[in-house]
């Protein structure tokens, strides 16, 4: 299965999503914050899902995702927000960055699993 991504500055939440993930079979890495992540990002090309917090320190989620599609050229990895915002401007940038989906706080693994599988292959 392809590597995803997990991306959050609190270590509680990442540890949860990428350890669920983990135990569901799928092959993960973390970053603490957006300047982290596309740091993997740009070392790593077996990723192929990227799950990001939008309010982070050093570099937010939705800047980190204008650099992964603007400055990397890569408009293959796929890309989901997993935060607390749900304002529709934030939701209209990500969409025009080019994200695949929005998922709202708290992480709902069963729920979501099938899609992020799918999404990672």
């Amino acid at each position: 299965m392809a590597k995803i991504l997990v991306v959050d500055d609190s270590s509680t939440v990442r540890d949860e999503v990428a350890g669920f993930l983990k135990k569901s079979g799928l092959d993960v890495a973390t970053a603490v914050d957006g300047k982290d992540g596309l740091s993997k990002i740009k070392g790593d090309p077996g990723i192929k899902l990227v799950l990001s917090d939008i309010n982070m320190p050093n570099m937010d989620g939705l800047t980190m995702v204008e650099k992964i599609r603007g400055e990397l050229g890569n408009s293959t990895v796929n890309i989901i927000m997993l935060t607390t915002e749900s304002s529709p401007s934030m939701k209209e940038r990500g969409k025009a960055s080019g994200i695949k989906g929005w998922i709202v706080k708290p992480f709902k693994g069963d729920a979501v699993l099938e899609s992020i599988k799918k999404l990672a292959a």
